[in-house]
């Protein structure tokens, strides 16, 4: 195998004349739902956020939104649900999270 591949997944002989390294991605894709006044924020019902680290908190992701859409900083308050729950800062996020944004709630 050629050194330029030492850290690589796999590689694979290319008709025995060369090599060609394949790399696993780290990125994750994170789809976000959208609720009330982040719906129009959004301009969608949903969004999908491409974040480079395995490790993503609520607080890197509500970051990561903010500076996508700055709308998100004028907003009182919102909070972040992960799997049907309130996230907190610290909390980690996985590929496969159901991620929601929930706008402030008013009601009489």
């Amino acid at each position: 195998m050629p050194t330029s591949c030492a850290n690589k997944i796999f590689t694979i002989n290319y008709y025995m004349y060369g090599y060609f390294c394949i790399t696993k991605s780290r990125n994750m894709i994170i789809k976000v739902l959208a609720f009330g006044i982040t719906k129009d924020i959004f301009g969608a019902s949903s969004a999908e956020v491409e974040v480079d680290d395995e490790t993503v908190t609520v607080n890197s992701l509500k970051t990561l939104l903010q500076q996508r859409y700055p709308r998100l900083q004028k907003l009182s308050s919102y909070m972040i649900a992960v799997n049907n729950d309130y996230g907190s800062g610290e909390d980690v996020i996985h590929a496969n999270d159901e991620i929601a944004v929930i706008p402030p709630v008013s009601g009489g």
